[in-house]
């Protein structure tokens, strides 16, 4: 059995981007050969695109979570890691997408519309874009971004002309049947109807669309019975049709009171994609018009719908009395409402420049910490990502970018001491103010920053000279001396010299 599913909450998470890579050139004959360290690959997105082959969202609804793939690291001799695959999410055409609060962020019509639902992380540098004349050499790399993750909803709103609305057991899914080659079921009994139908109507050279959506009951706009959920189908419709059973057997109904409790509910109903519904031009159906009493019910109350301004159609689908007369007066209605829309232009691109004197971010006092500050900004909140913490020269690249773009003087004249708290995005560290930018860097060793007061990591100097005294030690020990001082104060000039200092 086939299900029709018009509301889907999804799950999307684009992908990371790959690493940099810290790599020194290394060839015979070339002892100089400088960073080589290739680019991370940026990571794939996630896109929402328009089919006009699919018409449901059910395959969400068993599957609602999306990954795209992650890029690549980057390797030595200057290769950049591979991009991740672009995630193509096929959806129908009407497709709303709106966030968990219910804001709308896109209204994909028109077959191939695309839209990003995810964007993928950027790649991290390698240390060979990262060489400068302060780094000759960098010994880091910058870290890929991690991709977004959104739940977003998936509403899908019919793209129909004409929308049928009427009680249940109004006849609409007869009229469509009749004016269209849709096939809905039909049956005597209510809420025959459960999803939306859809057919295509020729009235000489015009075409259009019709949509038949489940009956109304009073309460519909509040939650009552199957109209909340579906009167959204009939949103991007030109034309509402009224279709009034003449020949209900309800002593309590009438169809003049069918009209104004039609009319009711759509007026209290306030659509997601603007406007109101209480504009749109309407028609009234008087419909089974073939039986008897039916006829003469709508002979009588025509004139009294009429003075309130609505055409007043009287049709039979048994008989297909008047629909031809239906489906012409359709065809102008909708001919000009589309002749009374702007003219559609091709997308440009717009270009937003910052303002000259923008700082990119912005810093404000923590709330929860006295002294403490945040730093927020898209800025600094990326570059803290893409740092490694563990290393303490990548630890000074970040000071100085952060530095250049003026962080640095922003927390002075908002009263930052040294050593109090300051926040960037998920990192908390102890500030601690360093050289202006764009002074010289003084050369120290790959992986190190000498402007780091706190070092934990043991430098190569320092592991050479404990080399140097553990091998000094064991051979003093071959050779039948004691730890002690010795009375030699000048060392054997003809001695060999050890290993490591060839």
């Amino acid at each position: 059995m086939s299900r029709f599913v018009d509301r889907v909450v999804i799950h999307v998470s684009a992908g990371s981007g790959g690493n940099g890579c810290a790599s020194v050139h290394r060839e015979k004959f070339k002892p100089l050969g400088g960073p080589d360290g290739g680019n991370g690959g940026d990571g794939g997105e996630v896109v929402l695109v328009v089919d006009s082959g699919v018409h449901t969202l059910l395959d969400f609804h068993f599957r609602p979570h999306a990954h795209a793939t992650n890029g690549k690291q980057g390797q030595g001799s200057n290769r950049d890691g591979a991009a991740g695959e672009t995630l193509e999410l096929r959806v129908p055409d009407g497709t709303v997408v709106l966030t968990e609060d219910g804001e709308v962020l896109a209204d994909l019509i028109g077959n191939g519309t695309r839209f990003v639902a995810a964007r993928g992380g950027r790649g991290g540098l390698g240390n060979a874009s990262l060489a400068s004349k302060a780094r000759k050499a960098p010994g880091f790399a910058l870290l890929g971004e991690p991709g977004d993750q959104r739940d977003l909803v998936l509403e899908l709103r019919s793209v129909a002309d004409v929308g049928l609305v009427g009680f249940p057991s109004a006849g609409k899914s007869s009229l469509i049947s009749v004016l269209s080659s849709a096939r809905p079921k039909i049956a005597d009994y209510p809420f025959t109807t459960l999803v939306p139908n859809l057919g295509v109507v020729t009235a000489g050279e015009s075409t259009f669309t019709v949509a038949d959506v489940p009956g109304l009951i009073p309460g519909a706009s509040q939650g009552k019975g199957l109209g909340l959920d579906f009167l959204r189908h009939i949103e991007r419709c030109s034309v509402l049709v009224h279709v009034v059973d003449c020949a209900t057997y309800e002593s309590d109904r009438d169809p003049v009171s069918d009209v104004d409790a039609l009319e009711g509910e759509l007026a209290r109903y306030t659509p997601a994609l603007g406007g109101s519904l209480a504009d749109r031009p309407r028609v009234v159906v008087l419909n089974k018009i073939d039986v008897p009493d039916a006829r003469d019910l709508a002979e009588m109350i025509r004139p009294e719908l009429e003075a309130r301004g609505l055409p007043v159609f009287a049709v039979s689908t048994a008989s297909h009395e008047g629909l031809r007369e239906l489906s012409f007066a359709l065809a102008a209605i909708v001919a000009q409402d589309r002749a009374s829309r702007p003219s559609m232009e091709a997308s440009r691109i717009v270009l937003r420049p910052p303002a000259v004197d923008e700082a990119g971010f912005t810093v404000l006092e923590d709330p929860d910490e006295p002294g403490a500050f945040i730093v927020r900004g898209e800025r600094p909140e990326r570059w803290v990502r893409q740092t490694a913490f563990a290393n303490n020269e990548a630890v000074g690249y970040l000071a100085d970018r952060l530095a250049r773009l003026g962080v640095e003087q922003a927390l002075a004249n908002h009263g930052a001491k040294p050593g109090c708290p300051v926040t960037i995005g998920d990192v908390t560290f102890d500030w601690e103010p360093s050289t202006p930018a764009g002074t010289n860097i003084l050369l120290y060793e790959r992986g190190e920053d000498p402007r780091l007061d706190r070092n934990d990591r043991v430098g190569a100097a320092e592991r050479k000279a404990a080399k140097r005294a553990r091998r000094g030690l064991t051979n003093g020990l071959t050779n039948g001396q004691t730890d002690g001082p010795t009375d030699d104060p000048e060392p054997d000039a003809e001695a060999e010299p050890a290993p490591e200092d060839r």
